[in-house]
């Protein structure tokens, strides 16, 4: 059966996130409803991962299967960006190999958070707001540790499905850029909370909380309960889904 890559954003504001749940409204089923309407039949859509209630996507991957009448890709999606509420985007729709999947043939998957010291009613939505000045180099120095471990237990919401908590961490890094601090990292995959728990942890070196041996320890001990709180969620945007070239038709 055909299968198409979906790429989307959304600002993840008035959802539960991006996988269905039953408490109420999810990225993955208001595209859902909107595919199977205009294509009037049921249509499943799976994504490249899932994110947390209240986080943003500039671009987020998924795919569903079509074997019925032809369409234009460029029709579809102008259709389903006039159905779609305002806070959902799409941008294209792209044929793929019938084996390729949104979330098992990515190679890696890039977020960025955002961070502020200021009062601004203009960045409030998006930022975190801190009431102290994080040390950046601390910071930094922890975010190269990160990629000497694969197990990242410790920074995994609990009694997850996952069937291993291992993942190979390529880049992570803290800049400034004007009033704002942007934390980027890139990874093959992340666990659920794992980005947030990371922030939390390291705002705490930020503030002269903890050291390099005291987050090694962190890491090492698989446990949860001895890394910092969770970041909020609505300062958290997914950047980029990443796939081998190969995979498009």
């Amino acid at each position: 059966m055909p299968r198409f890559f979906i790429t989307l954003s959304y600002n993840g504001k008035n959802y539960v996130g991006w996988q269905i749940q039953p408490n109420g409204m999810s990225v993955q089923q208001a595209l859902q409803d909107a595919l199977s309407t205009i294509l009037r039949q049921e249509v499943t859509v799976v994504g490249a991962g899932r994110t947390d209630a209240g986080v943003h996507a500039r671009e987020m991957m998924a795919h569903f299967d079509w074997e019925g009448s032809i369409f234009s890709s460029g029709d579809l999606v102008h259709k389903l960006n006039n159905f779609l509420p305002k806070d959902i985007s799409i941008s294209a729709i792209r044929k793929v190999r019938p084996e390729a999947h949104a979330r098992f043939s990515a190679v890696s998957r890039t977020y960025k958070y955002y961070v502020t010291t200021v009062k601004d009613p203009f960045l409030h939505e998006y930022t975190y707001r801190l009431f102290f000045h994080p040390d950046l180099e601390a910071m930094n120095t922890l975010c190269e540790v990160l990629k000497e471990y694969e197990d990242f237990t410790s920074f995994s919401k609990l009694h997850t499905d996952v069937k291993t908590n291992h993942c190979r961490i390529e880049y992570a890094w803290w800049e400034k850029k004007g009033e704002l601090y942007e934390f980027t990292i890139c990874a093959d995959r992340f666990l659920r909370n794992m980005v947030r728990a990371i922030v939390g942890t390291l705002l705490e070196a930020g503030r002269g909380r903890l050291d390099e041996q005291g987050f090694r320890h962190i890491i090492e001990a698989r446990n949860r309960n001895v890394a910092g709180d969770s970041a909020p969620g609505h300062a958290l945007f997914l950047e980029k889904v990443t796939y081998p070239e190969n995979i498009w038709l």
